[in-house]
């Protein structure tokens, strides 16, 4: 079946009706108008309409230096004529400028090309937001079932062509049109493309998690799109673009178009006949099974105070957490801190767990509980550890988490005799993993979380030593369009928190920054970032230290003695670079969970020179004098803020 090649009036209609998918993005921070990154950005969207175009629908570039400089990438739907593809880049550009006058990141992807931009590189990285859905919300007007199969077959068929890596149609990587029969009077056409700088696992990713949150969002529609910074999704009834012009129905579905309609009446009437009896059946058992399920599970409400929403999460009895850990035996500790203990324990199904049992005595309180609790059933990354559940039962909170062999990072970190363990292969890997379950929180889960309590011991590593952020209940989310925040109490650890944090409660994701940066520097070092260093007889800690070691042309003197015949120079040269950017005392000249990861990535990626860190030597010496050591997690009010100042010993592990 070859397709009609008269899709231009259609394809333009299609524009108006799904409009609102080619609205512009924009994010960051922002620029001084008339700067010299403004000047760069308004000269290069000048031209990228015909540099599109002249380099066969794709082009990308970058101008400038340091604070200064701008990427941007610009690509047409494959097979769109020239004529289209400059016009609509030019309009989408254009747009860009007006939507984000002073943004230093924006991007927009209307149907037939993309345009997008930003102060910091994005090559090869995995951001899947902001991202945007639109629908046409006329209903499909077909069996619901025999659409859902027919639709997530072409959607599977298409994530594989796009995702493929190889050299698709018109010769563009990462990109495929395809197209189903639904019956015999109507054709489903989908069309799905990646930014050609991704992997191709990255690729697939995208799609895979765009096609379910377009599903979950406008299931049963006639057409819509689903845009993401790197990938795009569009689907219709109609053939909306160019590319359809030379596609032909898959063999199978050309012999089943005469007898879709026969099958759809067939399963209508089946439906009809077996759906009532099956819920009457359904609705029997469930009757005599509700019992039974309320007392395992309960559904539970929270309103945290930290803008946390309600959430519906899995509650265990008290009954079966004491079976599982033996009654808490003493045998089955393998954690204690002020928060109370941690036990190793087994459900009755098999599954190995960690439980944590919050003293009753212990300074996290409801609040602290309800945000762990509510914030980790909702994270979902390799790199975070992962919540099976929750008790909480009269004066008992507990949590349940999915049980980590390896104990936490500062059990081998700072351990002469457990030192060796990690060699620098497994420190970078843990370097790198941290980071991105980082970025998770930052930037890519539905959430804006900041962590605020980033260190060692709440670093888990797993049976092949891969890290695991562990640890919520500091933690605080951000609104969509908040960057920062103030606190009248101070929660945290001394030596990972950031100058601005511990002196004045301002934290953001830039604090979080700070803290694996120092993390980075103690994974390097071997040391603990309280540890003292004598130098020109003047006192320093690990951060100071690692700066004066830079400064003197001599960084790699900070490595751990025990690694020295394993570690690469270049690698660890470069990590201590990235750990000194981080912990600059300007929050705004420290670099974002994205820029990390390419650096991290990237030996490519330009570095910033460092300046001097910022430090908090005099919270140091106040916790000192009052007899803690700058590791522990503490709480404490801002003098001023309230009157009296509470310090107490909140550790975790």
């Amino acid at each position: 079946m070859k397709l009609s090649s008269s899709v231009l009036p259609v394809f333009w209609f299609s524009l108006l009706t799904l409009h609102s998918v080619s609205s512009q993005n924009c994010s960051n921070g922002y620029f001084k108008l008339n700067s010299t990154y403004d000047l760069s950005r308004r000269q290069i969207f000048s031209s990228l309409a015909s540099n599109v175009t002249t380099h066969n629908g794709l082009y990308s570039t970058t101008v400038g230096q340091n604070q200064d400089r701008i990427f941007i990438i610009g690509m047409c739907i494959p097979g769109t004529e020239q004529e289209h593809c400059s016009n609509c880049i030019k309009s989408t550009s254009d747009g860009l400028l007006r939507a984000c006058p002073n943004q230093t990141v924006g991007y927009a992807w209307p149907d037939v090309c993309m345009v997008r931009y930003s102060n910091i590189s994005f090559s090869g990285s995995l951001v899947m937001e902001p991202s945007q859905p639109v629908s046409d919300h006329k209903d499909i007007g077909v069996n619901l079932t025999v659409f859902d199969r027919v639709w997530e077959e072409l959607m599977l068929r298409t994530i594989t062509a796009a995702s493929s890596g190889s050299r698709g149609s018109f010769g563009h990587k990462y990109y495929a049109a395809e197209i189903s029969t639904l019956t015999s009077f109507q054709t489903i056409y989908s069309m799905m493309q990646c930014t050609p700088d991704v992997s191709s696992g990255d690729c697939e990713y995208c799609l895979k998690e765009t096609v379910k949150a377009y599903n979950s969002c406008c299931r049963g529609h006639i057409g819509g799109a689903y845009v993401r910074p790197f990938c795009f999704i569009r689907w219709n009834l109609y053939p909306f673009a160019e590319a359809f012009d030379n596609i032909t129905l898959p063999e199978r579905d050309q012999a089943n178009t005469t007898t879709e309609d026969t099958k759809t009446i067939s399963s209508v009437a089946i439906v009809a006949i077996v759906v009532p009896i099956f819920v009457i059946l359904i609705l029997l058992v469930v009757g005599l099974l509700v019992c039974k399920i309320k007392e395992k599970y309960q559904n539970i409400k929270f309103q945290g105070g930290d803008e946390i929403t309600t959430t519906h999460s899995l509650q265990f009895s008290f009954k079966i957490i004491e079976a599982a850990t033996d009654k808490f035996s003493d045998s089955n500790m393998i954690g204690r801190g002020g928060f109370g203990e941690v036990y190793r324990g087994m459900l009755s199904d098999g599954t190995e767990v960690a439980v944590k049992r919050l003293s009753k005595t212990s300074g996290q309180g409801a609040q602290e509980f309800k945000n762990e609790a509510v914030l980790v059933t909702k994270l979902q990354h390799k790199n975070l550890v992962r919540t099976l559940g929750f008790c909480l039962e009269g004066e008992e909170k507990i949590l349940v988490y999915e049980f980590v062999p390896n104990k936490s990072l500062d059990y081998f970190l700072f351990d002469t005799k457990r030192q060796g363990e990690l060699d620098w292969t497994r420190r970078y890997k843990i370097i790198g993993g941290t980071a991105r379950g980082l970025l998770y929180l930052h930037h890519d889960s539905r959430l804006t979380i900041i962590h605020r309590d980033l260190k060692a011991s709440n670093i888990l590593l797993d049976a092949y030593m891969n890290p695991k952020i562990a640890d919520f209940g500091m933690a605080r989310i951000f609104g969509v369009d908040q960057s920062q925040a103030n606190t009248n109490r101070i929660v945290g650890t001394y030596g990972y928190m950031s100058p601005e944090y511990a002196m004045h409660g301002h934290f953001s994701m830039k604090s979080d920054v700070f803290s694996f940066g120092v993390l980075v520097l103690e994974i390097i070092s071997g040391k603990k970032s309280s540890s003292l260093y004598h130098i020109d007889e003047a006192a320093s800690n690990l951060v100071t230290h690692a700066w004066r070691l830079w400064k003197n042309g001599s960084p790699l003197e900070l490595v751990d003695p025990t690694i020295v015949e394993s570690y690469q120079s270049n690698e660890a040269i470069r990590c201590i670079h990235i750990a000194l950017l981080c912990v600059q005392e300007d929050p705004t000249d420290r670099p974002t969970l994205p820029a990390i990861i390419l650096m991290l990535t990237s030996s490519t990626a330009t570095l910033h020179v460092p300046r001097a860190p910022g430090t908090c030597l005099s919270s140091s010496t106040y916790l000192f004098s009052n007899g803690l050591e700058s590791t522990q997690s503490i709480s404490r009010f801002i003098p001023g803020s309230i009157n009296d100042v509470t310090i107490s010993d909140l550790d975790p592990r």
